[in-house]
C-alpha cells in the first residue's frame, strides 16, 4: 500500500474566521497535533502559517496565500490534502481510509462482490460501504455495508479486501 500516492484529505475549510484571512477547519484526522505535521497542502497551493485548536473539535488556520476574509470565504468547502507518501508509517493491522477506498472486495469463498467506495465511522468503529459489481434486476448497482472487524474482514492488502461470506449477503 505504500506505493499508492493519492491525496489524503486531512481537513476541510468550513469558512472564514475573523477579517484577517483565517479559516475554520473541520478535522478528519487525529486532531490539531496530527495536522501540524504538515506545512503544505493541496500540492503546495496552501502553506500553513499558523494553526490552533478552536476548542470545539475543529481548528483555526492561517495560510500564507490567504490575505483577507474574502479570500478565506472563497476557500469554503476546500479539502486540505497531503500525498499518501507523506503520512506516517502504520503498524500491523492499521490502515488509512484512503488505502481501502477503491479496493476490489471479494468474499472468503472467492466470489467477486464489488468495490469499497467509502469508509464511515458512526462512533462504534469503521464501516465499509461496498458497491456491488453486478447490477440488480432493475439495472442498479446495490450497495451494502460491512464493519471493519476481523470477523467481517479477515484480511486485506493493497490488491483486495476479503469479506466473510456471512457479511456479504
Amino acid at each position: 500500500m505504500a506505493g499508492i500516492d493519492r491525496p489524503v484529505t486531512l481537513a476541510a475549510i468550513t469558512g472564514a474566521h475573523g477579517v484577517t484571512g483565517e479559516v475554520r477547519l473541520k478535522l478528519f484526522g487525529e486532531g490539531v497535533a496530527a495536522l501540524k505535521r504538515y506545512r503544505a497542502f493541496n500540492d503546495s497551493a496552501l502553506t500553513l502559517k499558523k494553526l490552533r485548536d478552536d476548542g470545539k473539535g475543529g481548528a483555526i488556520a492561517r495560510f500564507e496565500e490567504v490575505a483577507d476574509r474574502n479570500a478565506a470565504e472563497k476557500l469554503r468547502g476546500t479539502a486540505l490534502t497531503v500525498p499518501r507518501s507523506a503520512m506516517p508509517v502504520l503498524g500491523e493491522g492499521e490502515y488509512y481510509h484512503a488505502d481501502l477506498i477503491g479496493l476490489p472486495a471479494v468474499s472468503d469463498d472467492g466470489a467477486v462482490l464489488g468495490t469499497v467506495i467509502a469508509v464511515e465511522n458512526f462512533g462504534a468503529g469503521d464501516v465499509l460501504e461496498i458497491e456491488r459489481s453486478e447490477p440488480d434486476e432493475k439495472g442498479r448497482l446495490q450497495r451494502f455495508m460491512v464493519p471493519m472487524t476481523e470477523a467481517a474482514v479477515p484480511e486485506w492488502n493493497a490488491d483486495k479486501l476479503v469479506v466473510s461470506a456471512a457479511f456479504a449477503d
